[in-house]
């Protein structure tokens, strides 16, 4: 699924071997899709990630039966001790019984919380961050990140983090610092705008965000490092897609972003894909639509320091949208690791 992709969009194909190696087949048809990524999809960016809920219905318990006491004659029994001493031993019987009641009702939460808790014995349990410093939160958050199978407990864990440190984030005050402090490259770790999902000819080894200022503008690329099966059955081709971006600062810490260019380069020695097109159309749906083409979007940044940023995309079809970034080099990722846990 895609917006409409790119207003203008200009790819070029870099590569260290002669440009002659492409066919003109495969030049026509590279064409062909960025004239389809320029008009042709319009359908809506949505990732929706559906969080499964349960409902319970508290089953009330039983209260016991009364024993009704009667007098074999009222009117004898009125001003009688042992009137008194029934009518006593009837209000103990109905304190019992209310008694008996409440424990019915505790045993029946107990047994409620029970069951929500056997629904899912593999559940895991994350720290709240209410009373954990910023650095513990930011530890938490990044052990686990990389470990993460897709779980809803998962996803309610990460909210929790980031706006926890989004909400103790104090902006930084001047442009040289903020320069300082986003400039160089830096590692996704996670979008919440992810949507497609793995093809056996094909992966995505990395992607990263080079961000390079210069005053109140600078240059910010994202680059994609690729793998492709052409003749299988190992990946025999490789190499990387950047969507090459200029950005402006315009109020406080907001970036907003313009596409220059797309530019796929093969790697020196990897196989020449056979389908151009198609490989472009794994590239779109694996990388998040906002750094594809963040044209007409700004970025916020919400959280930075040395080895973590986070920001939030404002505008368009991208509003709301999170990427959590770490500073590339400060944490091993292997994402495509084939070892079994």
């Amino acid at each position: 699924p895609s917006r409409a992709l790119l207003t203008t969009l200009c790819m070029c194909v870099l590569l260290t071997q002669p440009i002659d190696a492409f066919s003109p087949a495969a030049c026509s048809a590279f064409r062909t899709v960025c004239k389809s990524a320029s008009h042709g999809q319009q359908r809506d960016v949505a990732q929706q990630r559906t969080e499964s809920t349960r409902r319970w219905n508290a089953v009330p318990g039983c209260a016991a039966s009364r024993t009704a006491l009667h007098a074999s004659s009222a009117t004898d029994m009125e001003n009688s001790p042992a009137a008194e001493h029934h009518s006593e031993t009837t209000q103990q019987l109905a304190d019992e019984e209310e008694e008996d009641e409440d424990d019915d009702d505790d045993v029946e939460e107990d047994g409620f919380d029970f069951m929500m808790m056997d629904e899912d014995p593999d559940a895991e349990e994350f720290p709240s961050p209410d009373n954990l410093d910023t650095m513990e939160v930011k530890e938490l958050l990044l052990d686990l990140l990389p470990r993460m199978r897709g779980k809803a407990e998962e996803y309610a864990a990460v909210e929790s983090y980031v706006n926890a440190l989004e909400g103790r984030y104090m902006p930084v005050q001047t442009l040289d610092f903020l320069n300082m402090a986003m400039s160089g490259e830096w590692q996704l770790l996670f979008s919440t705008n992810l949507a497609g999902g793995p093809k056996p000819t094909f992966r995505l080894r990395e992607l990263v965000q080079i961000v390079e200022p210069n005053d109140r503008d600078g240059v910010c690329n994202n680059q994609a490092t690729w793998d492709l099966i052409v003749d299988g059955p190992d990946f025999d081709s490789s190499g990387t897609f950047t969507a090459k971006c200029a950005y402006e600062v315009t109020q406080g810490s907001r970036l907003s972003m313009e596409l220059k260019d797309h530019v796929l380069e093969l790697k020196t020695g990897a196989r020449v894909p056979k389908d151009v097109s198609e490989l472009v159309g794994f590239l779109h749906r694996a990388m998040p639509k906002e750094m594809f083409d963040p044209n007409d979007h700004s970025m916020d940044t919400t959280y930075l320091d040395g080895d973590l940023r986070i920001v939030r995309m404002t505008g368009g079809n991208f509003e709301g949208v999170r990427d959590i970034f770490i500073r590339s080099g400060s944490m091993e990722i292997n994402p495509t690791n084939n070892s079994s846990d």
